[in-house]
């Protein structure tokens, strides 16, 4: 394959440049010579850049540069050589950015055809030399860019004056990288077809002393069709626990030959001990080989530990049995793939939990509901009658599929192996309006929003759509929510006169006397008064509200209690005030009306979050009743006895409205903004300093955020393009925040160390590479933490309200995978939606261990000082700097590798 070509340049010492030049250029020092005129004694260096295009995801076997000359001064064979260096933009002047290492050399002559004997026609030159380490290096997202540069071996000798065309390219030979193997774990008994991976505080006891142990070797990227699918191998490693407490490894056996991805491996282990603790993980390895006889292989990660012990006497894996239906049971067994979906979310199911038949003194069952985000429900325990319980309370919170997961406890009390019951729950009913606004482009004459509901398979199909009109002052925006090619609702002119902009529906779209959700993305620019988001307004009153209260300075969900001249509301409002202005916030809105009025609720989530416990209505207001409202969907205004008002400022985008009161679960889904898939997300700050001069580094996203301004110690190196800082008062800064911080994003910094400065550092010192102020530290950041001299590690760091740090754990040492001659990507994922909040650090495309300990439930959100580098407060960095992109949504391990690295 090739590697995509972004930019070139000849540079010349007369001062000319010739960005994205096209044909043939010279290369040397052009001078008369030998009688021969060729210039005025001036030297040309050219450059080509190049981006990681398709190289996430493969280890580099080979990396050729292949230059095409087309004209040298004579037939003597002179040197050229081959050169990385720093990167070049269009304002790059000689002498041009710093070399950092010398790929290849060669000595050629070619492009004088018959004037030679033999003959010397064009020809391609080939490099190779130090390059495929190089590009190994570039592959890893260990630096952004790649930029090699042809020169004169002698610039001072006209003889070695050369032509090159434009078309010089880079190839490379590959195989996929080994990714961390998945559905690691032991299967507890002789036979099961579950492999459990359970933490050390809950070992899994296995009740037989040959285990077998599983997993599913994986390549780092998902293979195309018609790319390899790898040959691999699973590692399979266990550790016993000693008396001291530390651990011995005792059992390494590697699979049988090579599978290819997605194959799930199986290995029986040699004999354990009852009574001891136990812990297994794997890794995959792959070889390769190559057509120079060269060959090797390549290792992932191992997986994250899994604990477990031996006990042959304890209860062996309980029956599980669906209870006749006839009693109220939907739910059946998965046994084929997929399977199908039965019941739904609020739909109870009924167990039957039964000994396995060598336990005769089973007395009690465990049992758990893992839901389709693979969050641990409550553990409950039921006594067993002659050996048998009946659980008729098994309640999926959201449709997907879900694992019933059950252990039998004997009379000692010994809990003993799990078995597990999967099924599939049929998913709720789709929205009955959602709108994209994707329908026209800025400063369009398009005036109307398509309502897409019709698109989702659970929507009913005799639903009738409801296009939004978008009236005087809407429009478009391409600030939007999912990514660049997204456009938005935009109801923001900074002319008076167009101040006063909607969206409605000519009919209701959902009846607001029954249970419904409504949600919606916001971008708001103005709080100096209340702004309406969603409404459905009836003749006096609207039934339901979701705004931005001026008052209460918070976001409010409210339900009128009846459509009366004199309205009393009940609310519920967001737990936090002065939400951050300029930022993408998902809102929810909940009405759950059941049988009886007296027990109907309103509840308001934030970024998938509930704030508060559900509001009961009637308790609220004792004149409540459920109405409906007769009017159509508002957006962006409300409408209260024919008056409208309380017009939105900003942007809303992905309204969708469901005849239906969606669970946490389902809202928390709706937050993640999926697409195809994959959560969404919205490049919403981008501050580069290739590009930037002076005393600012420039910001080159849509987003009105602005250019970070630089302190003393602080400086740009055009050469190199990167953000130089001493490490004693340097860094840039800009008033955030990016984002909204109490819900999903991504943050991406390149930067270069120096080891010099920090070396000079106390053990425990850490630099900041880029973070937002907050209370009690930063709200985020990425930094770098010094162990000892030259032993440092990367962190992806929050700071709690309460000023409690929590990070990544068992960061990956930098020194393992910095180079020290060029730019790193590191990348910090902060997911919401992931057990509350969890985070990820990836250096370069490798992900890091990320531990137990990285979960955030209760983010805060920071104001003030956004930075690249250190402060007092944080720690100064030293060393080089280049980018820092922010993006709404938390990316997956995929995306970091598509979009942070090979979208560079």
């Amino acid at each position: 394959m090739g590697l995509s070509r972004d930019e070139r340049t000849v540079l010349s010492s007369d001062g000319d440049t010739f960005y994205q030049f096209s044909g043939d250029y010279g290369v040397g020092r052009c001078a008369t010579t030998d009688g021969y005129p060729c210039g005025d004694n001036y030297v040309n260096r050219m450059y080509f850049e190049f981006s990681p295009k398709g190289l996430a995801g493969k280890h580099v076997v080979h990396a050729t540069f292949r230059a095409h000359e087309t004209w040298s001064f004579n037939c003597d064979a002179k040197k050229v050589d081959l050169e990385r260096t720093w990167n070049i933009t269009e304002g790059t002047k000689w002498p041009g950015p710093d070399n950092i290492a010398l790929m290849d050399s060669k000595t050629v002559s070619a492009g004088r055809g018959d004037n030679c004997t033999p003959p010397q026609p064009d020809a391609w030159v080939e490099f190779n030399g130090n390059l495929t380490k190089t590009v190994q290096d570039f592959a890893d997202g260990k630096f952004g860019r790649l930029t090699l540069m042809l020169r004169a071996g002698d610039e001072g000798d006209p003889r070695a004056w050369k032509r090159f065309d434009d078309n010089a390219e880079v190839t490379v030979d590959y195989v996929p990288d080994p990714g961390v193997p998945i559905n690691v774990g032991v299967i507890p008994g002789e036979t099961g077809t579950h492999g459990y991976c359970e933490p050390q505080d809950s070992p899994l006891i296995v009740t037989v002393d040959q285990p077998t142990v599983r997993a599913r070797v994986e390549t780092q990227i998902q293979p195309g069709t018609n790319d390899s699918k790898g040959d691999l191998k699973a590692n399979f490693r266990i550790a016993r626990q000693l008396d001291d407490g530390s651990w011995e490894e005792i059992w390494a056996e590697d699979s049988a030959g090579y599978e290819h991805d997605g194959t799930l491996l199986e290995m029986r282990t040699s004999k354990r001990t009852n009574g001891t603790m136990y812990r297994y993980r794997a890794r995959t390895q792959s070889h390769w080989s190559y057509k120079d006889g060269s060959s090797g292989d390549l290792y992932s990660s191992f997986s994250s530990w899994c604990y477990f012990k031996i006990d042959t006497s304890a209860p062996k894996a309980p029956v599980i049995q669906p209870e006749d239906p006839a009693n109220g049971s939907p739910y059946v067994e998965c046994v084929t793939d997929p399977c199908d979906a039965k019941g739904g979310r609020g739909v109870r199911g009924s167990f039957v939990f039964k000994p396995n038949a060598a336990d005769p003194d089973v007395s009690a069952y465990q049992w758990a509901l893992f839901g389709p985000s693979g969050q641990e429900g409550k553990t409950h325990n039921v006594p067993a009658a002659n050996h048998t319980a009946v659980v008729r309370d098994v309640t999926p919170a959201m449709g997907g599929t879900y694992h019933l997961k059950v252990w039998a406890i004997d009379v000692s009390p010994r809990t003993g192996t799990p078995e597990t019951f999967d099924f599939q729950v049929s998913l709720p009913p789709g929205p009955v309006g959602r709108w994209h606004f994707d329908d026209g482009a800025p400063g369009s004459d398009v005036t109307t929003a398509k309502d897409s509901s019709a698109d989702n398979p659970n929507h009913d199909a005799t639903a009738v759509p409801h296009d939004l009109t978008m009236h005087t002052g809407a429009g478009f925006s391409t600030m939007a929510r999912r990514g660049e090619q997204d456009t938005s609702l935009w109801l923001d002119s900074s002319n008076p006169d167009l101040q006063q902009a909607w969206a409605d529906s000519t009919e209701p779209v959902v009846s607001t006397a029954h249970s419904f959700t409504v949600s919606a993305w916001v971008y708001l620019t103005d709080a100096s008064t209340s702004r309406m988001i969603l409404a459905a307004p009836g003749t006096q009153a609207q039934a339901f509200a979701l705004y931005y209260s001026s008052s209460t300075k918070s976001y409010v969900f409210h339900y009128t209690a009846t459509d009366s001249t004199t309205p009393v509301f009940v609310k519920s409002v967001a737990t936090t005030t002065d939400p951050p202005l300029r930022v993408w916030t998902h809102l929810a809105g909940v009405y759950t009306a059941g049988s009886d009025p007296s027990g109907d609720t309103i509840q308001l989530f934030v970024n998938g979050r509930a704030q508060g416990d559900p509001v009961n209505l009637s308790q609220a207001a004792p004149s409540y009743k459920p109405w409906e409202a007769g009017q159509g969907l508002q957006v962006g205004r409300s409408v209260v006895r024919g008056a409208a008002g309380q017009y939105f400022r900003g942007r809303i985008d992905e309204v969708a409205v469901w005849q239906d009161a969606l669970g946490p679960g389902d809202i928390a889904a709706e937050a993640q903004a999926k697409q195809d898939e994959a959560p969404a997300t919205e490049l919403v700050a981008d501050w580069n300093a290739e590009g930037s001069s002076g005393t600012t580094v420039s910001e080159f996203s849509p987003y009105p955020i602005g250019a970070m301004a630089l302190s003393s110690g602080a400086s740009i190196d055009d050469e190199s393009s990167t953000l130089d800082l001493n490490g004693s008062s340097g860094y840039a800064s800009v008033t955030g925040p990016a984002i909204d911080e109490t819900g999903s994003f991504t943050v991406s910094a390149q930067a270069q160390f120096d080891p010099a400065v920090l070396n000079t550092k106390p053990n425990g010192y850490e630099a900041q590479l880029a973070g937002q102020a907050g209370t009690g530290g930063a709200s985020w950041a990425l930094v770098v933490h010094k162990i000892d001299q030259d032993v440092y590690v990367w962190k992806f760091l929050r700071t709690t309200p309460s000023g409690t740090t929590v990070t990544t754990a068992d960061v990956t040492q930098m020194d393992n995978l910095a180079d020290s001659t060029s730019l790193v990507t590191l990348t910090g994922v902060y997911d919401a939606q992931d057990q509350g909040g969890r985070m990820h650090l990836y250096v370069g495309t490798n992900p890091v261990d990320d531990g137990s300990e990285n979960v955030d439930a209760s983010p805060q959100q920071g104001t003030g000082s956004l930075s690249m580098g250190g402060t007092t407060a944080t720690g100064y960095f030293a060393g080089k700097l280049s980018r820092l992109r922010i993006w709404a949504g938390a990316m997956t391990n995929d995306e970091v590798r598509s979009r942070v690295i090979a979208g560079n």
